[in-house]
This record gives structure tokens, sequence and C-alpha cells, in this order.
């Protein structure tokens, strides 16, 4: 498995896994903010974030090929993620998630992810945000 940021030639692959257009995925991996898991040199996953309130690092989209769900994949692009967050001097990292996706908030609770608040648009369910602080314990 590897794991690095997004580079142009993924552009068609993010095009036909995400529901955002090509021209802001085409900006969003010139900015690193696209990262893709790779398995014998294909690509199975990937990550995709931005910034809440312009200042807090938030994962917008873990996408992880169905048939190779609950292999690591997921952890492995998240891990790579907030190392990368940490070295830009972040001191944490926001996700959020759908109250109906337990497996979800399973895998973000064990990993550190702590819930923080929550978002109820009309006619949706609960989205749930999680807060993982990145500090170092000393």
């Amino acid at each position: 498995m590897a794991v690095a940021f997004a580079l142009p030639e993924d552009l068609d692959y993010l095009v036909e896994k995400d529901h955002i257009g090509r021209e802001m995925i085409g900006e969003k991996i010139g900015r690193r903010e696209f990262i893709l898991a790779h398995q014998d040199d294909r690509r199975v996953g990937f990550l995709r974030y931005n910034y809440f309130l312009d200042d807090v690092p938030f994962m917008n989209l873990l996408w992880v090929q169905e048939d190779l769900r609950s292999r690591g994949f997921g952890t492995q692009l998240i891990s790579f993620w907030e190392a990368e967050m940490q070295r830009l001097g972040y001191d944490s990292v926001l996700t959020s998630t759908l109250s109906t996706n337990e497996r979800a908030q399973h895998l973000y609770r064990g990993l550190g992810y702590e819930d923080s608040g929550c978002l109820l648009m009309p006619g949706d369910p609960l989205e749930i945000l999680l807060l993982k602080s990145l500090s170092v314990e000393a």
C-alpha cells in the first residue's frame, strides 16, 4: 500500500469517483487537497479536504473502493493527512459523518476523534462533527 498526494495524472480517476466538478478537482490537486491510496500500482481510494472557517483542516470525503474496505486503506489515508497537517503547524483537524453511518463513526472515534458538535439540515439526518487534537502529549 502506498499513500501520496494526487497528481495531475489522477484527474480522470478523481472525476469518475468524486461528485465535485473537474475544474474544482484540478484546483484541489494543485493545492494538494487530495490524497490517494494505491495498491499494486492501482488507485484504490482517496481523501479530500479543505479548511473549516478558513483555519481548521476539514476532511470532506474519505472514499475506499468497496471491495477493499476494512483493510486499512482509510486509516492510512487519514494518518498521512493528519501527519501532513501537523507538519504544517495545525494542532487539530475536523471531519463529519452522518449519524446513520455507524461504521464511519467507529473508524473516526477509534482513531481519536471526539464528538464536537452537530448540524441538522432540513430533511437530512444529523451530521456529527468530530475533532481530533494533533498535539503531541509530553
